[in-house]
């Protein structure tokens, strides 16, 4: 069996006839295979040789929408990828606010981050922290909203 990290990403189709197929009403979740400028979220390997690959499925999606996951669950069990906006917990609630953020790539380190808009437009980046917990309370993609930062 071939491991392959996992994908998520918004179908250009309806998906209800394809079998096997994981779709939570907003993403397709799979592996990703890119080609040109398409996207494709693709199920196990039914089929690998030297010249060929045969996925159990396969799901065009906007390529802009496809995000990997980040290898962590929030609180609830739920697996977060790029794209999800948390809330962010202290354990500690008296010394630390809470914070709302999207998940990014970091560009300064390897692994994940997370942050929000400033006013100015600029991205305030804050790390994981071993006394905080996570809960995912949307997606880039449907609660663009709950990233706008209110400024007196």
């Amino acid at each position: 069996m071939v491991a392959m990290i996992k994908f998520r990403g918004v179908p250009l189709e309806d998906t209800s006839d394809i079998d096997e197929v994981e779709f939570d009403g907003t993403f397709v979740y799979g592996n990703y295979i890119k080609y040109g400028g398409s996207a494709v979220i693709v199920g196990d390997a039914l089929e690998v040789g030297e010249d060929r690959f045969w996925p159990s499925w396969w799901v065009p999606v906007n390529h802009k929408t496809v995000e990997q996951f980040t290898g962590m669950q929030d609180v609830n069990g739920d697996d977060i990828y790029e794209g999800d906006i948390i809330v962010s917990k202290p354990t500690e609630p008296k010394y630390e606010p809470l914070k709302i953020g999207l998940v990014k790539r970091s560009k300064a380190r390897a692994g994940w981050c997370y942050g929000t808009a400033t006013a100015t437009g600029e991205y305030n980046i804050w790390t994981s922290g071993k006394y905080r917990t996570y809960e995912i309370i949307g997606n880039v993609h449907d609660n663009q909203e709950l990233l706008v930062e209110k400024h007196a």
